[in-house]
């Protein structure tokens, strides 16, 4: 089993997909990855020798940024987006969509499980 990058690869995909298990590799990254390797990109990850993997592994601590760094940059722009409470900051803070979606039907995803309110009740006639 392939282990790049923290991440155990699935043995049975092909190479192309298999990189995309990691954080931060999309497909196009991976296809790069693979041709700068000189691997063929319908080659199985079980199948990969042990210099394949070693050049697979150097491309992309040399070049990338994966996995846990990647994912704490991001978390660092999201915070700074929120200390200088800029539009898109203070939309995360609020838990609401950042991108000009509407809101008042859906952005369940963001917005979490609906919260009922009661209806105000009425004043009995007399």
């Amino acid at each position: 089993m392939a282990r790049i990058a923290g991440i155990d690869l699935p043995k049975n995909k092909r190479g192309e997909i298999a990189l995309t298990y990691i954080f931060g590799i999309g497909n196009a990254t991976a296809r790069y990855i693979l041709t700068k390797a000189g691997i063929d990109f319908d080659k199985k990850a079980a199948e990969w020798n042990d210099d394949e993997q070693a050049a697979i592994r150097n491309i992309i601590t040399n070049e990338f940024k994966v996995e846990g760094q990647l994912r704490s940059e991001v978390q660092m722009n999201i915070k700074r987006l929120m200390d200088i409470a800029c539009y898109r900051g203070l939309r995360h803070r609020k838990g609401l969509p950042l991108r000009g979606q509407r809101t008042k039907t859906n952005s369940r995803t963001r917005k979490g499980k609906r919260k009922t309110v009661a209806g105000k009740k009425k004043a009995p006639k007399k």
